[in-house]
């Protein structure tokens, strides 16, 4: 579709009838280079199996100060069927309403920071993680990131603690230069150190400096027990994710810290960081859920998932097997609709899986 001059608004109207096509869609990017050229669109939430019309429009000065709108012949495409299906979006990233998060928290969840972070690999620009930043909480509900062999084979920690540069510093609490200085017993310890837990580890981004550098911002940054927690259980779960890229192409992994599970009651105990006077609420557990998913010509026809539900406190000696959930699970105690991105169909097989050796095994 060409014309001349510049468009001020391009894109295309949608329907499953030819005479009604109400759904419109806006072409985004700079309209100006398309006077004289194509434009696209993304179109998401169509149903499966079914036919859709679509016509393109431009609209275009007319010179004298109105506007003229040329449209295109109308055409139409099938959708495939639900069971393999080319994804709405990144896999890994969960959707969610303020609704359906209600009573997990303390927050008002009304400064909500849906964060994206990105950065260079192998010479291009790729995504490194997605974040749910909660300024209240001075904590993140989920971190969503794909994890490959190629995002850890480095060499170790680069640690350049900063603050992230998509919120606000008065936002973020500060461990920018050590810890939160706070110590608790616990059954095993009668001093246990609250550390800097990461939810994507910088082992998952240590083979892309760029990468790995973000894993160390505060909205990435919880406070972990560190004896039998951070630096035992959980470090051996996070090992366990990576190990898996030895035998896969790539695991889509979530991370979350819970305050109370949704229809709960739990206390939510708060620690004062010594570093800027801010409370902070402590997490009673974190999770992961992840996913192996199989392609055919960009088409996921398979998928299998697992959880981990842990609660936050001295778990000396134990061992991160015995906390499979299924993802399920976890989307019944956080609210958040975990892969959501993946089809339907294949949502329902594989997020009610619990078997550890089942998704290894995929």
């Amino acid at each position: 579709m060409r014309t001349s001059p510049a468009p001020q608004e391009a894109g295309f109207r949608i329907g499953t009838s030819s005479n009604s096509l109400t759904l419109r869609t806006v072409y985004t990017n700079d309209l100006l280079d398309s006077a004289s050229g194509s434009f696209t669109a993304d179109v998401n939430s169509l149903s499966t199996s079914t036919t859709y019309y679509y016509q393109a429009f431009m609209t275009v000065s007319d010179g004298n100060g109105g506007y003229t709108e040329i449209v295109s012949s109308v055409r139409s495409f099938t959708t495939t069927a639900q069971a393999a299906a080319i994804p709405a979006g990144w896999l890994e990233l969960p959707t969610y309403t303020t609704s359906a998060l209600s009573g997990t928290t303390t927050s008002s969840l009304g400064d909500l920071y849906y964060l994206k972070h990105s950065a260079t690999m192998g010479g291009k620009t790729q995504r490194n993680y997605t974040c749910l930043y909660d300024p209240e909480m001075y904590a993140s509900y989920w971190v969503a990131y794909p994890l490959c062999y190629d995002h850890k084979n480095g060499s170790g920690r680069s640690n350049q603690w900063a603050y992230d540069p998509l919120v606000p510093e008065s936002k973020q609490t500060n461990c920018v230069n050590g810890a939160y200085g706070v110590n608790i017993a616990t059954p095993n310890y009668a001093s246990n150190l609250y550390a800097r837990g990461h939810q994507i580890a910088n082992a998952d981004r240590n083979g892309v400096d760029d990468m790995c550098d973000q894993t160390y911002y505060m909205t990435n940054i919880t406070p972990q027990i560190q004896n039998g927690f951070n630096g035992g259980i959980w470090n051996n779960l996070e090992t366990a994710v990576q190990n898996l890229t030895s035998s896969c192409d790539t695991v889509y992994v979530v991370t979350g810290a819970a305050f109370r599970k949704k229809g709960g009651s739990e206390s939510i105990t708060t620690i004062v960081n010594t570093r800027d006077s801010k409370t902070l609420p402590i997490p009673n557990y974190y999770w992961k859920a992840l996913l192996k998913v199989t392609w055919s010509a960009g088409i996921v026809t398979n998928a299998s998932a697992i959880g981990f539900w842990l609660p936050h406190e001295d778990l000396k000696d134990k061992d991160y097997r015995d906390y499979t959930v299924s993802v399920d699970q976890i989307e019944a105690w956080t609210g958040f609709d975990i892969f959501a991105n993946l089809p339907s169909a294949l949502q329902t097989s594989a997020e009610s899986n619990t078997s550890w050796t089942t998704f290894q095994n995929f």
